[in-house]
């Protein structure tokens, strides 16, 4: 456990110091998991009579309860042991794709307690993928059992603007995208936050490492398009317009055209996209979805693994390609290590990452450590979840004193 010092109040009411001190138990409690009012003594520096006072205000508050007892090695009854009431309230968490819509409920410790997924057709009315997608995320809340919302986030592609919060007007996406979350946000009447899909993959990407390891690094997400999630010294980074990450308009191509400000096809897009891969993977004999989207393209590179030496030559153009994009990256932000993401760069696994780095070793002279995501299942889906988690306890881990 790590020891944290509790505010001792110099300078600050009583009153704004007791709330820092509840704000430090609340997040020893959410990092360490449930503990004694002895081992909060212990973490916290507090006295024993402060001790009492926090754990009293903090069950008046309704955020924490009694969950069992430790048997302490002490004379006497045991000390009873206190976990957050994470059932208080409840969040969401939406993957918004072209192709889908995906909903996550969790409690307010991230555990998630239902999942859904929406198709979305090519064909279908922005009207009525609205009020389906509202539908999906009402009935989703119900069958969890969670009762009305805290705070709901949405992960989607393109540029949010920094000032708006809201998609950015370059975004190359259906109007729909945009309306939803209005809707979602009208209808629910409860704060609703918009990020850009690959920084979200990148916020669950650094809580799912142990601490330190997620303190600088890149996320290098390749499947029906391609992005970056970049992450120094602990930051998060999106750029003054929002639009850091945004890889798939570099000036890579291979029909000598150049990206334009609204279309990325001439670009890295065009190079690792899910409808490259496809191509590429038609090319050299393998199965490919004719769909050629996001789940089709790591079906490919799953084929191809499978395929053995058959696949080999596909999966090194594959890294080849991958390649030259993070060594653009690599070369300007240096950041020690990329974490490859994406149906394309999941789908792939290590075997994938170990052609990638030997590719980038021989045109980049930093030293960059290739790594598949540690997110299991949707990345997107659990970074919303965690941004919304994170905003709901800002909001109700400030008890008045």
């Amino acid at each position: 456990m790590t020891v944290t010092r509790a505010y001792p109040g110099r300078g600050a009411s009583p009153r704004t110091a007791r709330a820092i001190n509840d704000r430090l138990a609340l997040r020893l409690l959410q990092e360490e998991g449930p503990l004694t009012a002895g081992q909060l003594k212990e973490l916290t520096g507090m006295s024993r009579p402060s001790v009492a006072d926090l754990v009293e205000r903090l069950q008046a508050a309704g955020l924490i309860e009694v969950v069992g007892e430790s048997g302490e090695a002490r004379r006497g009854p045991n000390a009873r042991v206190y976990g957050i009431v994470a059932d208080r309230t409840y969040v969401a968490g939406l993957d918004v794709r072209i192709e889908s819509i995906g909903v996550e409920i969790a409690d307010l410790l991230g555990r998630t307690v239902a999942r859904a997924e929406l198709p979305v057709a090519d064909d279908a009315e922005p009207a009525r993928i609205v009020a389906d997608g509202v539908a999906l995320l009402r009935s989703t809340v119900r069958r969890a059992g969670a009762g009305r919302l805290h705070t709901v986030a949405f992960g989607a592609p393109g540029l949010i603007d920094p000032v708006t919060g809201r998609l950015g007007s370059a975004a190359m996406l259906p109007a729909w995208h945009g309306h939803l979350v209005d809707e979602v946000r009208t209808r629910l009447g409860v704060p609703v936050l918009l990020e850009n899909e690959v920084n979200l993959a990148a916020v669950a990407e650094q809580r799912s490492r142990p601490a330190g390891d997620g303190d600088t690094f890149v996320l290098l997400w390749v499947g029906g398009g391609v992005g970056a999630g970049v992450v120094l010294d602990g930051q998060l980074r999106r750029g003054v317009s929002g639009g850091a990450g945004e890889v798939g308009f570099l000036p890579l191509s291979r029909t000598g055209e150049l990206p334009t400000a609204t279309e990325c096809d001439d670009g890295y897009h065009g190079m690792v996209s899910s409808r490259a891969v496809c191509a590429l993977a038609r090319a050299h004999g393998l199965p490919a979805n004719a769909r050629a989207d996001a789940a089709a393209a790591g079906a490919a590179v799953r084929a191809a693994l499978a395929a053995g030496p058959e696949g080999e030559a596909f999966l090194d153009e594959v890294a080849g390609r991958i390649a030259l994009g993070a060594a653009s990256i690599c070369l300007v932000l240096d950041p020690g290590r990329l974490v490859l993401a994406g149906e394309v760069g999941q789908g792939g696994g290590s075997a994938l990452a170990a052609r990638v780095s030997d590719r980038l070793a021989r045109i980049s002279p930093l030293r960059t450590e290739v790594l598949v995501t540690a997110v299991e299942g949707g990345p997107i889906l659990r970074g919303a979840v965690i941004m919304a988690m994170d905003a709901a306890q800002e909001a109700l881990f400030a008890p008045a004193g």
